[in-house]
């Protein structure tokens, strides 16, 4: 995961900026949703050149053929096709617009894919600065998780204009399977935060549910099998059950590790409020789940996948408790 304060500690060197470039695709970002989305981009046959501060999902990738970058300029340098998968607002602003940033190497001739999931107005920002370039630039968020990267099946959520969804789309579909053009810049991110928010609180009611059922006495692999075969079904049981042993795969069953952090589901439902308080609509819930969320994190489980809310719940430690 990238860090805003040392994220441009390395110098600044000179590279080619040739028309023909040194890798057909850039990666930033080589998180458990980048490093995945990367590899799937080596299957397919794309040279890359790559660029986290982790030192080990760079030496997976370059020893699959991928160049490390120094630094995130050298990226744009070497390639015309740039994704960014970033963990949060400043993250995204550093990477684009700061010093030695994508933006001061940026031209006409190239495309970024911003898949970070941000702030839809922080992605108006960047793509006015990127676009006054001439580049081309989508914010193109994503949902299917870590088996979704891992498979090539993401959703993309992508906003931008019909020039520049057109460069994109090749590139996202060796990615992911489902590629919706949702608009003007900046809504694919609208449209992420709102899945998200829908994520978010029914992973919660999941956790609830399979709580009260097996505090009840109800056997969890049969109660979520009622879920998935009835009116309850939804995503956060039939494809990411929060209990541990009902469903083989998922992080509940690897004590919650890798798949998406309680902090990060945080993160996305405070964006949520942010675009629900500049849209003047109410969030009942969603202000709740968020609350529950950074209650997780104050007992220390902001790191463990966000379905670890069942072992918060499970554990009796509820909002109304604290």
């Amino acid at each position: 995961m990238l860090s805003s304060a040392r994220l441009f500690s390395a110098p600044s060197r000179a590279f080619s900026t040739s028309a023909a470039p040194a890798a057909d695709i850039g990666f930033i970002g080589l998180g458990q949703m980048g490093v995945r989305m990367a590899l799937n981009l080596q299957k397919a046959g794309k040279s890359l050149i790559v660029y986290d501060l982790a030192k080990e999902p760079m030496d997976q990738l370059a020893a699959g053929g991928a160049q490390k970058a120094t630094t995130v300029q050298q990226v744009a340098q070497e390639a015309k096709c740039v994704i960014t998968m970033l963990p949060s607002n400043p993250h995204v602003l550093n990477v684009y617009t700061g010093e030695n940033s994508l933006l001061s190497a940026a031209t006409s001739d190239h495309v970024f894919i911003d898949a970070s999931t941000i702030d839809p107005n922080v992605a108006k920002e960047v793509q006015k600065a990127i676009s006054a370039t001439g580049a081309k630039i989508v914010d193109a968020p994503v949902s299917g998780g870590i088996n979704g990267a891992a498979n090539a099946t993401l959703t993309f959520m992508v906003g931008g204009g019909a020039p520049d969804f057109a460069a994109a789309e090749p590139t996202l579909k060796l990615m992911g399977k489902n590629i919706v053009h949702c608009g003007d810049g900046s809504l694919g991110q609208v449209a992420k935060v709102c899945n998200n928010l829908v994520l978010g609180i029914s992973m919660i009611g999941v956790s609830e549910a399979m709580n009260l059922g097996v505090k009840s006495g109800m056997d969890p692999a049969k109660l979520a099998n009622i879920f998935n075969t009835s009116s309850a079904r939804c995503w956060s049981s039939d494809a990411y059950n929060p209990v541990p042993g009902v469903m083989p795969g998922v992080p509940a069953s690897n004590d919650y590790q890798g798949g998406f952090a309680s902090d990060l589901m945080a993160k996305d439902l405070s964006l949520a409020i942010s675009a629900a308080h500049a849209a003047k609509t109410p969030l009942p819930l969603g202000g709740v789940a968020h609350q529950t969320y950074n209650l997780m994190h104050q007992q220390g489980l902001g790191g463990k996948d966000f379905g670890v809310v069942y072992k918060f719940l499970s554990e009796n430690r509820t909002p109304a408790d604290e």
